[in-house]
């Protein structure tokens, strides 16, 4: 069983950019720790606003996470564009990092716009409310099905 952040495709893309600054910061030393830090630091804020946020239970809430998630891929981005005009990172090595976070952030953004539909089924743990309204979120929508 897995849990519902996890089966997010821009968590998985999330979970590889992770794997992928890490194994930059195992090469950035003095004057680029400050830069290190703040890539590792941004990197799983990404990962750690998209699970959260993913286990909230009104729409607002999941687009308030979501969006700090995109607004730290963005920062992943800044911190990137330093490093190669700081001469630290190559320029093709850097265009894998941004493919990623160009991914994560275009489905973040769509994410941020939906209005709710990213949810858990209902099942996964115990029935959950997750539109608030008071009902047994069993698929169908109580107040639009008449059955």
């Amino acid at each position: 069983m897995k849990f519902g952040h996890e089966q997010l495709d821009v968590y998985q893309v999330s979970l590889k950019y992770v794997g992928w600054a890490y194994r930059l910061s195992k090469r950035l030393h003095g004057m680029d720790r400050h830069a290190r830090d703040q890539l590792l630091r941004a990197s799983q804020s990404i990962l750690l606003n998209i699970a959260e946020g993913n286990g909230k239970g009104t729409a607002p809430d999941r687009r308030r996470f979501f969006e700090i998630a995109r607004g730290s891929a963005l920062e992943c981005a800044a911190i990137q564009d330093t490093l190669e005009i700081s001469e630290v990172l190559d320029c093709s090595e850097s265009k894998d990092g941004k493919a990623m976070l160009i991914r994560i952030v275009s489905m973040l953004t769509k994410l941020g716009r939906r209005d709710g539909c990213v949810k858990e089924s209902p099942g996964e743990y115990g029935g959950y409310d997750y539109d608030n309204d008071y009902d047994n979120d069993n698929g169908r929508d109580s107040e639009n099905d008449s059955r």
